[in-house]
């Protein structure tokens, strides 16, 4: 069955004719082209009566003017079209035809190709019928051709006849669409058209992946603050349930001294008190206290509320304060990997490196005395005892120290 379209092979556009094949090579440089069943589509629009060749293009028309009506011409406009029949051949037809000696059976030849050509892809395996068959189709211009168009063609169901032609007949080997030259400039352009693809690609690319990073951010930002936000509402619900668990416990002690009181009556041979001639004890009034903030109970409050002050007492200069959290964070790390090594549990408070970085700083030494360290030999020292190590007390005050160095918000709240 004859095709009704021409397909090119590299990027699927179907064409109508040999010429926009033609067209389609020198803009592209593709030179893949076989027939095709299918009808390139004539959607012909009702309104303006614009023609479409693709369901892409008819729904950009309607995007672009509002048309929907298309009519479908696909099967008026569908002519037969063929590769392998040389225009020469028809030529030679229609000349017969008008003569009126179609009927006259006339002398078929061989069609002439390059016998250097044709003699290897003999010595290859192929049948010369198959062999003379792709030389012309493919040019004439290359073994590399003529291979190409054998293995795209190897299902038709005449690849296996020899072409012939007419006695008369001129007929000529269809010709490269572009000279190598040509092909040259086209691949050079189409490069370079791809890597300016390319690089705005890798721009669009890299904004989107700097979006992410901003998001992830913001993310990463609000799951500490909320972190945070929890801490300080788990600490104010254990302080809660501490007051309830004492006054319930003050309460256990007063019923405790009524039936101690109760029984001493009795074994004395007292009545029982009246309830309604006990004067009613006054009632305690809470002591009312000026509102003063919340100390913190625990070593963690304890170190976070220094590190806080730290930091608000040298506001200004922050990468004076970073270096200080990042100083203890080491003194902390070292004492906690070797906490037999005595060298990382004594600090000279007089060392002027201790001095400018920590000592210098109001809060850095009290840091260090909540780990655990102690001022000796007339304060000239800060040591911590083998048997005072504490691990979890040095891992809480890393974790401290950390929030405190990663969290921009640290001491601002």
């Amino acid at each position: 069955m004859a095709g009704v379209s021409l397909k090119c092979g590299d990027c699927g556009a179907l064409l109508k004719s040999v010429e926009e094949a033609q067209e389609h090579a020198e803009l592209t440089s593709h030179s893949n082209f076989s027939e095709s069943t299918e009808a390139v589509l004539n959607l012909v629009c009702t309104v303006c009566a614009k023609p479409c060749r693709s369901k892409t293009e008819s729904d950009l028309h309607t995007k672009r003017t509002g048309h929907t009506d298309f009519v479908d011409k696909t099967s008026e406009a569908a002519k037969p079209i063929s590769l392998e029949a040389p225009k020469a051949m028809d030529e030679s037809h229609e000349v017969v035809d008008a003569s009126g000696s179609s009927s006259e059976p006339q002398e078929m030849i061989v069609l002439e190709v390059d016998k250097k050509l044709l003699e290897e892809l003999e010595a290859m395996g192929f049948p010369t019928a198959r062999a003379t068959r792709a030389l012309h189709y493919s040019g004439n211009t290359s073994l590399e051709a003529a291979v190409n168009w054998v293995v795209e063609h190897e299902n038709d169901s005449d690849i296996d006849e020899m072409p012939l032609v007419p006695v008369n007949a001129k007929v000529e080997a269809p010709k490269p669409a572009l000279t190598p030259e040509e092909m040259k400039i086209k691949a050079q352009e189409l490069r370079e058209r791809a890597r300016k693809k390319k690089e705005e690609e890798e721009k669009i690319t890299e904004r989107e992946k700097e979006k992410e990073r901003i998001r992830v951010g913001k993310e990463l930002l609000e799951a500490k603050r909320i972190e945070e936000e929890n801490e300080r509402k788990r600490i104010l619900a254990l302080r809660k349930a501490e007051k309830e668990e004492e006054q319930r416990a003050r309460e256990k002690i007063r019923q405790k001294l009524e039936e101690d009181k109760a029984e001493r009556r009795r074994k004395l041979g007292l009545p029982p008190e009246d309830p309604a001639a006990v004067k009613p004890s006054a009632s305690v009034v809470p002591e009312k206290k000026s509102y003063v903030p919340v100390k913190p109970v625990t070593k963690l409050e304890q170190m976070r509320e220094c590190l806080r002050s730290l930091k608000q007492n040298h506001k200004d200069e922050d990468a004076k304060v970073k270096r200080a959290f990042q100083t203890l964070l080491t003194y902390i790390g070292n004492v906690a990997k070797n906490p037999n090594e005595e060298k990382f549990r004594k600090i000279r408070l007089t060392n002027p490196s201790f001095q400018e970085r920590v000592g210098g700083l109001k809060g850095g030494v009290e840091f260090l005395e909540l780990c655990g360290f102690e001022k000796i030999e007339g304060g000239e020292f800060l040591f911590l005892a083998s048997d005072k190590v504490d691990m979890t007390v040095l891992n809480s005050a890393g974790s401290e120290l950390n929030s405190a160095i990663v969290n921009p918000f640290f001491g601002v709240l």
